[in-house]
């Protein structure tokens, strides 16, 4: 039979063991208070998340892991009430250790009763730090998905709409070259061609900022210096914002190369100042800047450039920060704005490898910061272009559509060829086996098996000689292009074709 000196024994091994248990127990602080919140226990997880020994902190109140301004809004106090009243309390926030530094903790407190009666609290808190900074960086990298995904489905909408619209520009665009030969000499005929044509060209400049935020426009990427673009394009920015706003610089000396399409990027930094002039009503200063910087973001990692447009203006409210990336959406009076400068900044962008940030505060302005990948490759001299020549001999045309193709014939025989024409890529390459041409033009979308950039490169193959000039207003494939071949832009006018052809290698 057990007798009352073993159970005694028994009893104090079994709170020896918990009390070693709980002594041990190092991820967590587990310790006691009295009723009033004065520390009675201690344990080693306590000394390593809070920084305190037994000796230094048994005896104080618990209220000295709170932040300041939680003792002075009550906090530890109100914690106790609600643990006494309603037998738990349990929340997330910041603590602080002995030295003074802040961790997030998840901290239970319980009440502890003996014979009906509150003789204290039992209190856990853990350093949840590590796993909250993960959960944010998570929430972050879905927001950032969430917008992503977005953008890609109004780019889905806003290629395809610019796709079908650039091949209309190019019938218009080359049927007023056509007639313009006819009606020389009737003035109000001149004068509504000139009417046309500038709407086209205007309508031409709104679906190239489509197809840059969409991600599919066909660019030009080379290497560039930054410094030596913005003296290029100085003057310009300088008539952007006009005489009542300031237009300064602060690039670095040694500020790297970028690798973009040079006219994507001076659109996007023209669009971003007159952006800013707007947000000055009453005057201010814009500032460019450019600066080296390492990224160790989860979706930019490495070296990149960023480049700044500040201004000192209204700032943007924060209902509205949200949208402004998003094609047509604009604030500026009916007139005055599209809606697509800021559309065409993202997708050039983002198009480049990099991405666009913006910081704004109202009444004290806004920063764009736009972030491209440094390019290693030395960045070419600027050398003026070739004065383009009409030409002669036999071009190859390959395009699926009757009207393009109609105004692309005019206006290749206007410069002095002579045009074959075929609609697909097949078609091409039996024109090819009969008779011989001096170099090939052709659209990259078309149907069939082969597009115009698979010809391209089975051209290149069969007869590595063989010029090749592609066309395109839209096109995903245009991205491999990588350089190998030429490509013009449609909608095109005479010049640029003539220029384009003069720059085949012969």
């Amino acid at each position: 039979m057990t007798t009352k000196s073993s159970q005694q024994r028994d009893l104090f091994e079994s709170e020896r063991s918990f009390r070693l248990l709980v002594e041990g127990v190092a991820d967590y602080a587990l310790y006691m208070l009295d009723p009033t919140g004065i520390i009675t226990s201690w344990n080693i997880g306590g000394e390593r998340i809070k920084g305190y020994s037994p000796e230094e902190i048994v005896g104080q109140h618990f209220s000295r892991f709170y932040t300041e301004t939680d003792r002075a809004n009550g906090k530890p106090a109100r914690a106790l009430g609600i643990a006494r009243d309603h037998g738990r309390y349990e929340e997330e926030g910041w603590r602080v250790r002995k030295d003074g530094t802040f961790f997030w903790a998840s901290v239970i407190i319980d009440p502890i009763y003996e014979h009906g009666s509150l003789v204290g609290f039992a209190k856990i808190t853990r350093d949840i730090t590590e796993r909250r900074n993960s959960q944010l960086k998570l929430e972050a990298m879905q927001r950032q998905l969430a917008e992503s995904q977005k953008f890609d489905a109004l780019g889905q909408l806003t290629g395809g709409v610019a796709h079908d619209f650039n091949n209309l520009l190019m019938i218009i665009s080359g049927s007023l070259h056509i007639l313009k030969k006819r009606d020389e000499d009737d003035a109000k005929i001149q004068r509504a061609m000139s009417a046309i044509e500038t709407a086209t060209k205007r309508g031409a400049a709104l679906t190239a900022q489509l197809l840059t935020f969409a991600r599919r426009q066909s660019v030009n990427p080379q290497a560039i210096r930054f410094g030596d673009r913005i003296e290029a394009i100085r003057e310009v920015l300088h008539a952007g914002v006009g005489s009542a706003v300031r237009l300064a610089f602060d690039i670095d000396r040694e500020v790297w190369s970028v690798k973009a399409d040079v006219s994507e990027l001076e659109t996007g930094l023209l669009n971003l100042v007159i952006n800013a002039r707007d947000a000055m009503p009453d005057g201010g200063t814009v500032t460019v800047g450019a600066r080296n910087v390492v990224l160790d973001d989860p979706l930019y990692r490495g070296e990149f450039v960023a480049i700044t447009v500040a201004d000192t203006g209204l700032g943007i409210p924060s209902d509205v920060v949200n949208k402004i990336f998003e094609p047509f959406f604009t604030t500026k009076p009916v007139g005055k704005g599209t809606g697509l400068g800021l559309s065409q900044v993202h997708g050039f962008a983002h198009q480049a490898g990099g991405t666009v940030r913006v910081a704004s505060e109202l009444g004290k302005g806004t920063t764009f910061t736009i972030l491209l990948p440094r390019e290693t490759a030395t960045a070419p001299i600027d050398i003026p272009e070739a004065v383009p020549v009409p030409g002669s001999g036999t071009v190859l045309l390959v395009e699926d559509n009757p009207d393009v193709a109609l105004v692309s014939i005019g206006l290749l025989e206007q410069l002095g060829y002579r045009v074959h024409r075929v609609a697909d890529a097949e078609s091409a390459l039996r024109e090819l086996e009969k008779n011989g041409v001096d170099f090939v033009f052709t659209d990259i979308v078309m149907p069939g098996k082969m597009d115009g950039l698979g010809l391209a490169h089975h051209l290149r193959q069969i007869h590595p000689s063989l010029p090749i000039l592609l066309a395109t207003g839209y096109s995903e494939a245009a991205a491999d292009v990588r350089g190998d071949f030429p490509i013009l832009r449609k909608p095109y006018e005479i010049h640029e074709l003539s220029e384009a052809i003069s720059k085949l290698p012969r």
